[in-house]
């Protein structure tokens, strides 16, 4: 899938889709997690098993966003 087809495809999703947003947001909210532990300049082993965990719970809705793309780009309806 080409950039301008996948950039479509997910402005789509953001606009009909509320999974995907949900997805998206729990990413962003994961995200701005693991980078206020990335600041600190040692982590204890509590702090570093919790970015370990939600590096892996950002991970598993990256797949998940990436699969609803997948199924809703063009070259998938037309397959």
């Amino acid at each position: 899938m080409d950039r301008n087809t996948l950039e479509e495809t997910k402005a789509h999703l953001m606009q009909t889709n509320e999974q995907y947003r949900e997805l998206l947001r729990q990413h962003h909210e994961y995200d701005a997690l693991v980078e206020a532990l990335e600041g600190k300049h040692v982590l204890t082993a509590e702090e570093e098993l919790e970015e370990h965990r939600l590096k892996k719970l950002k991970l598993h809705l990256k797949d998940q966003m990436e699969q609803m793309v997948k199924e809703h780009s063009p070259q998938h309806a037309v397959s």
